[in-house]
């Protein structure tokens, strides 16, 4: 009775645990299939990183193989250039020990040589002494003799030589005669500008100015470094020179001569030196009024002095104080429009040109003069570099030093400012006044005749009669090769002797 159920509920059980088991096969089955398919994903998936992870780390190894292929070409040349740069300072220092060897061997050279020279010259004076028995005084004579018959015999020739092509071609003799009188007419056009009229009380005067034997006109003519030319104009004599400031004192000497009435070469030094003394103390109030007017106090009392004696000097026919007020003043407006400093771009323009105050007594450009001059009384840098600048030695470096440069430029390029032929002529004159001056012995030299004639004044002590011949003769030859003029010109050398002693 109780068996029956027994066996129907174990048969129910092994039903149930038979469909539990097959569900459960079923259940894992489909979880092992979810899990393979997963890991199968995952498999792809670590794959496609580690694919990525090579292409990565193959761009980087490129990139750092670029990097240090890169790091070693700068290697390979800063080493090359380095190499380069070794070798060139090798160079030098060899060229430089080899210079120094060849200036060393050079001076040996020049030593012995100067020694030769000197032992030839010894030998030379002994054999002359011997063989002609002349002493060292009467060889030197026995020389400058020869030499001066020589030069004569050169003269003698070229004036046989122009004579002969004269004679022979009539078109050259008609343009010689063409250029002399172009150059005349030259010379008057230039002595229009380079003249002062002084007025006479009475034409009498003209021969008290020209003294007993032209004493006194030739002893004015040798102070003042003028050309002083008395014709039959009635009533007035010509002052003429190409300097400004020589010709205003001769003017002034000659005025005060005619008015005090007496008139010897005593006198006329006495006047020179007072006029001179005048002069002096004028020039330095010209400039002191110049930079009060402008106010640029403080200013050096030299720099003063030199803006006085602009006024005396001319470039192109222009006045150069006039024409570094024009600059001036155009600077300082040039500069307040650019924004600049008006007072300095003002004291730049004033002091642009304060060089050419010196150009008359001092060799050299009158940048370099000025520069220096400013440099020495502590003047401003911008100062400095307008003065370089305006004639393009240097950049200028401050609006200032451009407002200067560009007030110079129209200063000198408006209409009418300069004459360039008028400064050609100057600067003719300057140089053969200049090679006159080179020459051992010489006092002083004057340019006259509108440059068609210098006349030189020499040491009496230091040059002789016949010296002087040689000198005349040199420095003719000077001037045909150095300066270019057209027509000729004169050469007077001259030498004279003063004997001065005092009765007590």
């Amino acid at each position: 009775m109780y068996i029956v159920p027994g066996i129907s509920l174990l048969v129910g059980l092994g039903i149930g645990v038979a469909v539990s088991r097959i569900g459960n096969s079923r259940r894992f089955a489909y979880l092992e299939r979810e899990a393979q398919a997963k890991a199968k994903t995952i498999e792809q998936e670590t794959s496609l990183l580690l694919e990525k992870a090579k292409v990565q780390v193959r761009e980087r190894e490129l990139e750092q193989k670029k990097e240090l292929d890169a790091a070693a070409a700068e290697l390979e040349t800063r080493n090359r250039d380095l190499m380069l740069k070794v070798r060139e300072a090798q160079t030098q220092k060899e060229k430089a020990l080899q210079k120094q060897n060849t200036l060393v061997e050079r001076e040996k050279n020049l030593e012995l040589l100067e020694h030769r020279k000197q032992e030839e010259i010894d030998r030379a004076i002994q054999m002359q002494e011997n063989v002609a028995s002349f002493t060292a005084q009467e060889a030197k004579s026995y020389i400058l003799q020869k030499t001066e018959e020589k030069a004569q015999s050169e003269i003698a020739a070229i004036v046989r030589k122009h004579e002969k092509i004269a004679s022979e071609e009539a078109e050259k003799k008609a343009n010689y005669i063409l250029a002399q009188a172009t150059t005349r007419y030259a010379g008057e056009f230039a002595g229009e500008r380079l003249i002062n009229v002084v007025t006479l009380p009475s034409d009498e005067h003209k021969g008290r100015i020209i003294g007993k034997e032209g004493r006194n006109i030739k002893t004015m003519e040798q102070l003042l470094g003028v050309d002083i030319i008395i014709d039959d104009t009635p009533g007035v004599i010509l002052v003429s020179n190409f300097n400004l400031y020589r010709r205003a004192i001769a003017t002034r000497v000659i005025e005060i001569l005619v008015e005090d009435g007496r008139i010897h070469p005593g006198r006329i030094e006495e006047v020179h030196e007072k006029v001179q003394a005048e002069f002096e103390q004028k020039i330095y109030q010209d400039g002191e009024q110049v930079v009060i007017d402008l106010g640029l106090f403080p200013m050096h009392e030299e720099l003063i002095k030199l803006l006085g004696r602009l006024k005396y000097r001319a470039s192109y026919g222009q006045n150069a104080l006039a024409h570094t007020l024009e600059v001036a003043r155009l600077a300082r407006v040039l500069a307040a429009e650019m924004g600049g400093d008006e007072k300095l771009a003002m004291r730049a323009g004033l002091l642009h040109d304060i060089g050419k105050a010196l150009t008359q007594d001092f060799g050299g450009s009158h940048v370099d003069l000025g520069a220096e001059v400013c440099k020495r009384h502590n003047e401003h840098p911008t100062v400095i570099n307008a003065i370089y600048a305006h004639h393009g030695h240097e950049p200028f470096d401050s609006v200032e030093s451009a407002a200067v440069c560009a007030a110079d430029t129209l200063s000198a390029a408006r209409p009418g400012a300069r004459r360039e032929v008028l400064e050609s002529f100057t600067k003719r004159v300057k140089d053969i006044e200049a090679l006159a001056m080179e020459n051992e012995g010489v006092l002083q030299a004057y340019a006259i005749n509108a440059g068609r004639e210098i006349r030189v004044f020499v040491d009496a002590g230091k040059v002789g009669d016949n010296e002087a011949v040689l000198l005349s003769s040199t420095l003719a030859k000077k001037i045909e090769n150095k300066v270019q003029y057209p027509g000729e010109v004169k050469v007077n050398v001259i030498r004279e002797t003063r004997a001065v002693t005092y009765a007590k």
